[in-house]
C-alpha cells in the first residue's frame, strides 16, 4: 500500500516505518460515519481554548473507538496546521507540536507491542489549536478554574494559565527547561495578547515530594523546585507508566531496576507507599 499521496502528512505528524503503513491503510477508505462524527466535535472545538480532552465514553460508549479517533486525528490535524498558520505561528511550531501524534504512536507500539493509540484523548487537546510545544516542554493555554488554585478551591489571580507537560523524549536540563519558558513567556502575549497568563501550572508524578527528597540534585528535582506545590492527590500507576511504559501495577517484579530512578519508583511500591501526582504552579 502506497504511502506516497501522505508523505507531507506523516512528515508534519513525525509518523514513519510500520505506523505509516498503518495510517495510509486509514486513509485510503472512505471515512465511516463513526469518523465524521469526531471530525465534528474536534471541529467544534478547534480555536475554543478547551481545558480537558474529549472523553472516551462521549461518544459511542462500550465500542470500540480507537481506530476511529486515529483516523480522525489524522484527517484533522491539515486543519490544525492550517489554523496555526493563519495565527502566524510559525510551521516549524506546528510541526513540533503536532509530532506528539507520531511520537504516542510509537509509545503505543512499545507499549502494547501492535499499532495503536491508547493515548488519543490526550492528542484531542493537540487538535483544539490552545496546546504548543516549545523546545522541551509542551504549554496548553485555557481559562483558570476555581478548583485549579493552592488547595484545590482558590483562584489563581490569572484569568488565563499554561498548563505544563513534559513529553518524554528528552532530558529536563535546566538550560533546556529556561529555554521553554523564556520562549513561552513571548510566544503566547505574541500570538494570544487577549488571554494574558501570568501563572503557570503543572499536575505530574515529576512533582511528588518523595522524588524530589529521593533524588535531590537530579534534573528532575531541578524542575519540581520551580513550582509551589499546591497539593497532592494518589496517582499509583503513574510513575511506574512514565518510568516503564506499563499500564498498570502488574509484575513489577521483572521490570528493571538499573537506574536510580527505576529503583526508587519500585521500592517505594514495595515498601507499601502510593506514589502522587503533584499539583503545582509558578508566576511567569
Amino acid at each position: 500500500m502506497s504511502q506516497a499521496p501522505h508523505a507531507a502528512l506523516f512528515e508534519l505528524l513525525d509518523i514513519a516505518g510500520e505506523d505509516a503503513v498503518e495510517c495510509a491503510s486509514l486513509l485510503d477508505r472512505a471515512p465511516s460515519g463513526h469518523v465524521l462524527e469526531a471530525l465534528e466535535l474536534l471541529q467544534e472545538r478547534l480555536g475554543t481554548f478547551p481545558a480537558d480532552s474529549i472523553s472516551p465514553d462521549r461518544i459511542w460508549p462500550g465500542q470500540p473507538v480507537e481506530s476511529v479517533w486515529i483516523e480522525a486525528l489524522l484527517r484533522f490535524a491539515p486543519r490544525v496546521h492550517a489554523y496555526h498558520l493563519e495565527l502566524g505561528i510559525s510551521t516549524d511550531v506546528s510541526a513540533a507540536t503536532l509530532a506528539d501524534v507520531g511520537l504516542q504512536l510509537r509509545i503505543n507500539r512499545r507499549v502494547h507491542g501492535h499499532f495503536g493509540l491508547d493515548t488519543w484523548s490526550w492528542l484531542t487537546l493537540h487538535m483544539a489549536g490552545n496546546l504548543f510545544r516549545l523546545g522541551r516542554l509542551q504549554f496548553h493555554l485555557i481559562r483558570s478554574r476555581r478548583d485549579d488554585g493552592p488547595g484545590g478551591n482558590v483562584a489563581y489571580a490569572s484569568d488565563w494559565i499554561l498548563g505544563v507537560h513534559i513529553p518524554e523524549d528528552g532530558g529536563l536540563s535546566p538550560a533546556l527547561v529556561d529555554a521553554s519558558f523564556n520562549e513561552a513567556r513571548w510566544f503566547f502575549p505574541h500570538y494570544f495578547p487577549d488571554k494574558p497568563a501570568t501563572v503557570a501550572t503543572c499536575e505530574s508524578w515529576m512533582l511528588d515530594p518523595y522524588l524530589v527528597a529521593r533524588l535531590p540534585d537530579s534534573n528532575i528535582a531541578s524542575f519540581a523546585r520551580r513550582f509551589t506545590l499546591d497539593r497532592c492527590t494518589d496517582a499509583p500507576t503513574d510513575a511506574v507508566y512514565f518510568t516503564f511504559r506499563q499500564r498498570g501495577l502488574g509484575n513489577l517484579d521483572k521490570l528493571p531496576r538499573e537506574t536510580s530512578l527505576q529503583r526508587i519508583v519500585l521500592e517505594r511500591i514495595d515498601d507499601g507507599g502510593t506514589w502522587q501526582l503533584g499539583h503545582g504552579h509558578l508566576a511567569l
